[in-house]
């Protein structure tokens, strides 16, 4: 399944250009020191608006996951809860549908999009 391209804006223009570096990069506040997900300028927490950005270690665990099946060609997306603390949605890859499991753990597995920069996915750890 191709992955449609990002679309960058002024807020994650850093994390695209960290992607394609395959670096996962997440915003730590800079009041409150906790990392979110997604790049925006104030924290969902504090409501701050300075940030500064740390590298994910790319390790975590599924918090809920779907498995799309009326479609094509079947996927799996998932809530990922990050080693560093915030949940981002992503699709599953190279995975059997059927193994997976709500606190399952994950790896980060970058995936190429249509125009070629990768998207964070995460693959099941054996």
């Amino acid at each position: 399944m191709s992955m449609p391209a990002p679309v960058p804006t002024p807020e994650t223009t850093w994390f695209w250009e960290a992607a394609r570096q395959h670096r996962l990069m997440l915003p730590k506040c800079v009041s409150c020191a906790r990392t979110h997900w997604y790049p925006r300028a104030i924290c969902p927490h504090c409501l701050g608006d300075a940030s500064d950005r740390i590298e994910a270690s790319g390790e975590g665990v599924i918090y809920t996951y779907t498995v799309m099946r009326r479609v094509a060609e079947p996927y799996a997306l998932a809530y990922v809860t990050l080693a560093e603390g915030p949940t981002m949605l992503a699709q599953l890859v190279d995975c059997d549908f059927n193994g997976l499991k709500v606190g399952g753990r994950v790896k980060l597995a970058w995936v190429p999009s249509a125009d070629g920069t990768p998207m964070p996915c995460f693959t099941p750890v054996a």
